[in-house]
């Protein structure tokens, strides 16, 4: 064994991730990703399985992963345009005047409803970007959906100038890591 050998094994260049360094798409709503001002990369959890022994019970690894919710905030644009493309696709998966608004959604948006599909999904992704505002990472979230859209708080005492903002809460089935591929 080299002396040379554990200092290749030490890190030799550190760049870290900056908050700001993120680009987000959501093919059903592309305006609430192009105002988007914060995101989370969602954690997970493994359930564990208790062992029981005479002496006392044991942990083991479980076998079922849980996605935390994806949240993302963005600023509201004066027309409400990226609210309100939430707020549909929500209504239309809930329908709460009637049937034909989940109809309706069902026939709009990127996926071709002709294979029976109820387009009510849609895949989203997550591009994490270097300090130089390259691409690194991509993270791709797969059938998303909206469970809550915040509200929108007016208020008039405010003296300077304040951009509303909103946050939606996504559940998905599944998202992954790739590399960003360039060139």
């Amino acid at each position: 064994m080299s002396k040379q050998e554990p200092l290749s094994r030490q890190i030799s260049e550190v760049n870290f991730l900056q908050a700001n360094g993120f680009r987000f798409n959501v093919q059903r709503a592309p305006k609430v990703g192009f105002f988007g001002n914060a995101i989370n990369v969602p954690g997970l959890g493994l359930g564990v399985a208790e062992q029981m022994t005479y002496l006392k019970n044991v942990s083991r690894p479980g076998e079922v992963l849980e996605f935390n919710d994806l949240t993302l905030r963005f600023l509201i644009d004066e027309n409400l345009t990226n609210y309100l493309e939430i707020q549909k696709w929500m209504r239309g998966i809930g329908f709460p005047e009637s049937l034909q608004e989940i109809y309706d959604f069902q026939k709009e948006g990127p996926i071709d409803n002709e294979g029976g599909d109820l387009n009510l999904y849609s895949d989203g992704t997550l591009t994490i970007l270097n300090g130089i505002s390259k691409p690194l990472f991509s993270v791709h979230f797969k059938d998303m959906f909206p469970i809550a859209l915040s509200d929108i708080d007016f208020d008039a005492t405010v003296t300077d100038a304040e951009y509303l903002s909103a946050d939606v809460t996504f559940r998905y089935l599944i998202y992954n890591f790739e590399p960003f591929e360039c060139c």
